[in-house]
């Protein structure tokens, strides 16, 4: 199936363009055998409309149409009476209409509606009877077989992204930290702050964010993928755990960037090579963790272990070197760096036991007949 979807995407067929089309044949389907609707064409055009990527944007599209046509045929239906179909008419007709829909602070994709079926009603509504109504109850129709078309077949998954941007992210926040060791030795004119590293973690953050947001909208409205939340659920719990860890390497930046500054570190603080074997160490946890929690399993899960113990190890020699130094300066921006480290640690702790929890639970059910 997938090496199908792939082909036709090469060739221009979309699985989005092929959901539309079916949703307009099948709404006109309904409409015009089924029902003996006198205006087909309406549930037609209201499928086109409304299949969009997700199930939550085309509840969100039926919903902004329906809403907007029910408010145009109602002003014109009002107002009708009154105006004959002209250039003036029109004039007054769509700026009533539009107006008020402004002022009830509708979305825009409502007002432009409004004013299209004030539009059309008022053009035909005068001469074709049931022709507001017809209106009305085809938007509906398609607009409801849409959102089922997209619900029922193939519905978008968006977790394999999530997991793809998540995997992103915990490498560049490993790289990160490791590229904040060379702050230790820079000692030229112009100085590294590492700011603009920094502030590109923090953009694939938000990306991260995005990412898993786009799959909550697939989600939503879509009974079939019930059990896919849970999953997405535990993610979107590990993309906070990450982004607490971006806040840690964010502090662990400015405090380095305040030793480089401080000319007693520079020259005679001794334990510079012991404070990268510890930002190395705590990089290689982040590494780990991102790739436990995408995909789970035993040995990754020991890997984990493995790159925990050997940060607190190195950590703690970090910490011992510090009962040498009487600077304190030193002591305060050492103390907030080790904090930082040891915060970032706990972070790719917590979800060691869970992890192997999902592994256990996941060759359980492969095993079992």
């Amino acid at each position: 199936m997938n090496r199908i979807l792939e082909l036709s995407s090469k060739l221009g067929l979309t699985l989005q363009i092929v959901k539309t089309a079916f949703a307009a044949a099948l709404s006109w389907f309904i409409a015009s055998s089924l029902l003996h609707s006198e205006y087909p064409y309406f549930a037609a055009v209201a499928a086109i409309i409304t299949v969009q990527v997700t199930v939550a944007d085309s509840v969100n599209k039926a919903s902004q149409r329906i809403i907007g046509i029910i408010g145009g045929v109602m002003i014109s239906m009002l107002l009708g009476h009154w105006f004959k179909i002209g250039a003036v008419s029109i004039f007054f007709i769509i700026l009533i209409g539009m107006g008020l829909a402004k002022a009830l602070r509708m979305n825009p994709q409502i007002i432009s509606q409004v004013a299209i079926s004030s539009l059309l009603v008022l053009a035909f509504g005068q001469t074709k009877a049931g022709y507001a109504y017809e209106r009305i109850f085809e938007t509906i129709l398609g607009s409801g077989i849409a959102v089922l078309i997209n619900a029922l077949i193939i519905p978008q998954d968006a977790i394999p992204e999530v997991k793809k941007r998540i995997v992103s992210y915990s490498k560049l926040s490993a790289l990160t930290l490791r590229g904040l060791s060379a702050l230790l030795n820079n000692t030229g004119p112009r100085l590294k702050t590492g700011r603009t590293e920094v502030n590109k973690l923090i953009k694939e953050a938000a990306d991260c964010r995005k990412a898993f947001e786009l799959a909550e909208q697939s989600l939503r409205y879509n009974p079939l993928l019930t059990h896919k939340r849970k999953v997405l659920d535990r993610l979107g719990a590990d993309i906070r755990l990450l982004r607490s860890i971006t806040i840690q390497i964010r502090g662990i930046r400015r405090s380095l960037a305040d030793l480089q500054l401080n000319n007693t570190f520079q020259t005679g603080y001794p334990a510079k090579e012991q404070l990268i074997l510890a930002l190395e160490a705590t990089a290689n946890c982040i590494d780990a963790f991102g790739q436990t929690i995408v995909d789970p399993s035993e040995e990754k899960t020991k890997r984990l272990s493995t790159a925990i113990q050997l940060a607190r190890q190195e950590q703690a020699r970090c910490l011992e070197s510090l009962t040498h130094t009487s600077s304190l300066p030193i002591l305060q921006d050492m103390g907030s760096i080790l904090t930082d480290l040891s915060r970032i640690v706990a972070e790719t702790e917590r979800p060691d036991i869970e992890a192997e929890e999902v592994f256990i639970e996941t060759s359980s059910a492969e095993s079992s007949p």
